[in-house]
C-alpha cells in the first residue's frame, strides 16, 4: 500500500487497521525514521470483530532509499537483531517468488511478473473492462483503437495506441490475453484471424450465439481447424449480470481472477 501526505493507493484491508496504518505511515512522511514493524492483534487491540493478529511493515522511500533498488530483488532487514539474509529465502526471490516475510527480513522481486492485457475497442465495453482491470496489479492493461478521439480519458494506468488494431495483434508478443470488443465486425474476424495464428494466451470475443456461429464458419473457410477456434472463447461475460457494457466487463474480470482465464457467458455486441 502506498501512501502519501493526502492520498493512498491499495490497501492491507480497511477497517481501523487501515485507517490507523495510515496516520502511522504520515507520521513517518512526516518525522522520518527507520523502517518499523508493528504487531497488531485486531481483537483486544482495536476491537476488530475478525480476530487474529496482523504484522504491519512501514517504511519510507524517497530518492535515496530507490538508489539501493537494483538487480533482481530488493531485500531489507527490518528487525534489527535479524541475522544474515537466509539463503533459500534469497534463491527463492531469483527464481521469481514476489514477496517474502522471514526472519526479520522482508524481501520483494524487482518488476514482478504481470499478464499483459490486450483489449481492441474503446467503445464502451473496452472502457468498462479497462477501468476495472486498470488498478489491479497483476495486469498491465493495453487499450488499442484507431480512432484516436476514443482513447482520451482511460485511467493513467492504462496504455493505450490510436494504431490499427489488426497491426497491434499481429506483433502481439506471445502470452498475452487478448479481448476483441470492437464496433466493427470484419475488424473482429480479422483479429480472430490473425490471433489463431500466433501465441495468445486467452483470446475472448465479444457477441451474441448468432454472430459467433457465424464466425466459426467464416474462420473454417480461412483455413482453421475446429481445434484451433475452440481457443476463442466466445461470447464472453456472465449472463447473469446482464447486458450492461459494466456487467459484462464485471463478468469478464471475476471469472479472470477466478481461473485466468474468462468463462463463456452471453452478451450484446461490442462498441
Amino acid at each position: 500500500m502506498l501512501v502519501w501526505a493526502d492520498g493512498f493507493r491499495g490497501t492491507i484491508g480497511g477497517g481501523r487497521l487501515e485507517y490507523e496504518a495510515l496516520i502511522t505511515a504520515r507520521k513517518m512522511l512526516e518525522n522520518g525514521g527507520a523502517a518499523r514493524l508493528d504487531r497488531t492483534a485486531l481483537g483486544p487491540q482495536l476491537n476488530q470483530c475478525c480476530g487474529g493478529a496482523v504484522s504491519i511493515v512501514t517504511e519510507v522511500f524517497d530518492t535515496r532509499a530507490l538508489e539501493h533498488l537494483g538487480g533482481v530483488y530488493f531485500a531489507r532487514r527490518v528487525v534489527a537483531d535479524a541475522g544474515a539474509l537466509p539463503g533459500a529465502a534469497r534463491r527463492r526471490a531469483e527464481a521469481g517468488r514476489v514477496f517474502q516475510w522471514t526472519n526479520g527480513w522482508l524481501i520483494e522481486r524487482i518488476g514482478g511478473r504481470r499478464q499483459s492485457v490486450h483489449i481492441y475497442g474503446a467503445g464502451h465495453v473496452g472502457r468498462a473492462l479497462a477501468g476495472i482491470l486498470a488498478p489491479l496489479h497483476t495486469f498491465d492493461v493495453n487499450v488499442i483503437d484507431g480512432r484516436d478521439e476514443w482513447i482520451d480519458g482511460l485511467p493513467d494506468a492504462v496504455a493505450t495506441c490510436a494504431d490499427d488494431p489488426l497491426k497491434s495483434a499481429n506483433s502481439a508478443e506471445a502470452n498475452v490475453i487478448h479481448f476483441i470488443v470492437t464496433h466493427d465486425h470484419d475488424l473482429d474476424l480479422a483479429l480472430c484471424h490473425a490471433l489463431l495464428s500466433g501465441n495468445a494466451s486467452f483470446i475472448g470475443l465479444i457477441g451474441s450465439a448468432t454472430k459467433w456461429a457465424r464466425f466459426k464458419n467464416r474462420l473454417r473457410v480461412l483455413g482453421h481447424t475446429d481445434a484451433d477456434i475452440a481457443r476463442i472463447t466466445c461470447p464472453i461475460g456472465d449472463p447473469g449480470l446482464g447486458k450492461d457494457p459494466q456487467a459484462i466487463a464485471v463478468g469478464v474480470v471475476a471469472a479472470l481472477l477466478r481461473q485466468k482465464t474468462p468463462a463463456k457467458g452471453a452478451n450484446g455486441e461490442g462498441e
